[in-house]
């Protein structure tokens, strides 16, 4: 198989906008605070609003405990020879917070609706800080698209 010629930074941020709009599932990668450094891995829906990623998964699970308290986490969204990886900042948002319309435009856009369910689940607002970005082994060069939450390529 012969790989794509390499995307410009530009054509990548453009192609990651474009996931993160109309995807529904990311990986989520999170590890405990207790210094065990066991990693834990699971597949969420998410909803994109333009400037963060907002999540939803039982307070109690081991993704919802380690999100509390370490504040940050690591996503990886497409398949591996389009994959986005993002670094970024966690927000706990209780459904008290979230407010109404968001909570519908979140089962809306991800077809889950938590709030009705009788196990407790909290939302998490995940802010990027850092995005990568490629395909084959020619984008790794440059995959770096945003760093410290500013985009590195200009609209």
């Amino acid at each position: 198989m012969t790989p794509q010629p390499a995307r410009s930074a530009e054509q990548r941020k453009k192609d990651t906008l474009h996931r993160l709009e109309h995807d529904e599932d990311v990986w989520v990668a999170t590890a405990p605070d207790d210094g065990s450094g066991v990693p834990y891995l699971v597949p969420l829906s998410f909803l994109w609003d333009g400037s963060t990623l907002l999540l939803a998964t039982p307070a109690d699970s081991p993704t919802g405990r380690n999100l509390r308290a370490t504040g940050r986490v690591r996503l990886g969204l497409g398949p591996t020879r389009d994959v986005v990886m993002i670094e970024g900042t966690v927000e706990t948002v209780t459904q008290a917070e979230l407010g109404e319309e968001e909570g519908d435009r979140f089962a809306a856009g991800t077809g889950f609706d938590p709030r009705g369910l009788t196990t407790p689940y909290l939302y998490f607002r995940v802010t990027p800080q850092r995005v990568q970005a490629w395909r084959e082994a020619n984008e790794l060069t440059g995959r770096e698209l945003m760093r410290d939450g500013r985009w590195l390529v200009a609209d």
